[in-house]
């Protein structure tokens, strides 16, 4: 999987291979056999790397400008980036009777954004087979749509296509305007969302569920993405309903009261990085946008398809900020103590999270001619790997894409994994005295 003479971290290398796969893509892409017309090599890169990072930002229309073979292209960059390309290479290795590396087992354990290698290789062959299933199941669902509408062949491939990229939560569509023409379609809706939804819950989560399923015996993180889902769509969806009832250009556009609410709960959870929509996202009010980069920013859970810092990291530090103004010095969560390196993680990635969003609106808004609100909004987008655009992505100029780009990647491989791919985090045995610092 890699030359043992090249002394590489294992951050380094999971960048490194996940680089070479984007690129590996982009050439693919920009070969006349994938599109109809011609395409700049910068665009070809930026199509690749938000098919790799399961982002779904498109620079071209993707049905007007790809073949099918390029879309089939793109469709395996989904599902490559969405199941981890060390997972992919672990699957093969376990095929041939090789033996897994320690090492590899920590690239995938970086890969999965997990906390220890024990069980990993037992949780990579759970995540293909829940994967492929889930998948199925959806392609199967969708036919009875898109089949009776487009014929066998264009309606199955039609219905893969967009199981992968919804259970990936990719959000790319094979319809110029998303899925805006299935806006009330109670099946689309169901099928396309609960696919995204359990993407981007995460393996972790669906594992324990399949093997315990009792609440009161998941694990406490099980407990929080699924509580915390729910919650969060709920009122994110609520929110939406409220704020855009009555805009001509979306919600009041819809002829019944059925359309609306199908209209908001899509919009509501599909900003957990999913990337389809079924309103026209420039149309929104600003308060929705800005509720939008909210959700975004949080993401999805870990060992999900989904990007954001993770809802787990934000539910530390709010539960963090609450045990402080309680006078508390641990942080519990549902009677279960949080260790401070899980406090400091979170804070971490939120803060190196946030540094970068503010670093790339800070380029946008000296680059392209846009808003500041629609700059933030596409960079958050990027970076929680979601694909929602209020228009801005089709005319970025060469330096935005680049930015763009980069922040995709960032979204997928995430924060702490830049950083330490760039350092050597060492654990330091030298205790300093204390001090007072005036804070606040």
């Amino acid at each position: 999987m890699y030359k043992k003479s090249v002394k590489l971290s294992p951050y380094q290398l999971l960048i490194l291979i996940f680089f070479v796969f984007i690129m590996i893509g982009t050439c693919l892409l920009k070969l006349p056999l994938s599109t109809t017309e011609y395409i700049s090599w910068i665009d070809a890169l930026f199509t690749a790397t938000s098919a790799a990072t399961v982002t779904g930002l498109i620079v071209v229309d993707t049905p007007a400008v790809f073949t099918t073979f390029g879309e089939v292209v793109i469709l395996s960059l989904i599902q490559l980036g969405g199941l981890g390309i060390m997972s992919f290479a672990v699957l093969i290795y376990m095929m041939l009777g090789k033996k897994i590396s320690l090492k590899d087992r920590i690239i995938v354990q970086q890969a999965l954004n997990q906390t220890s290698i024990g069980g990993i290789i037992k949780l990579v062959k759970y995540l293909f087979i829940f994967s492929l299933t889930i998948e199925l199941i959806g392609m199967m669902l969708l036919a009875f749509k898109w089949v009776p509408e487009y014929g066998w062949g264009t309606g199955l491939y039609y219905s893969l296509f967009h199981s992968v990229s919804a259970f990936n939560n990719a959000g790319f569509a094979l319809w110029s305007d998303s899925l805006m023409g299935y806006v009330g379609d109670p099946l689309v809706n169901t099928v396309i969302t609960t696919l995204f939804i359990i993407g981007g819950i995460g393996f972790t989560v669906l594992i324990d569920v399949w093997q315990t399923k009792k609440l009161k015996k998941f694990s406490l993180h099980s407990k929080l993405m699924i509580i915390g889902t729910v919650v969060l769509n709920v009122v994110a969806m609520l929110l939406v309903f409220v704020l855009e009832f009555h805009n001509p250009n979306t919600l009041a556009s819809l002829s019944t009261l059925s359309d609306k609410l199908w209209a908001a709960y899509f919009q509501g959870v599909v900003t957990r990085t999913a990337g389809f929509n079924t309103i026209d996202i420039a149309a929104i009010d600003e308060s929705t946008a800005f509720l939008m980069v909210i959700l975004m920013f949080i993401g999805a859970g870990s060992a999900s398809t989904g990007g954001g810092i993770k809802l787990t990291t934000f539910l530390v530090i709010v539960f963090g900020v609450l045990s402080f103004l309680k006078g508390k010095k641990d942080v519990v969560i549902s009677n279960r103590s949080i260790s401070n390196e899980i406090v400091f993680r979170a804070l971490a990635i939120s803060s190196i999270s946030l540094f970068f969003v503010l670093l790339a609106v800070f380029i946008l808004t000296i680059s392209e001619d846009a808003p500041f609100l629609v700059s933030l909004f596409e960079v958050v987008s990027a970076f929680g790997t979601v694909g929602m655009s209020m228009g801005l992505t089709y005319s970025l100029t060469l330096v935005g894409k680049i930015i763009i780009i980069f922040i995709m990647f960032l979204g997928n491989i995430g924060p702490l994994t830049l950083v330490y791919s760039l350092s050597k985090p060492r654990v330091s045995k030298i205790k300093y005295p204390k001090e007072d610092l005036l804070t606040g």
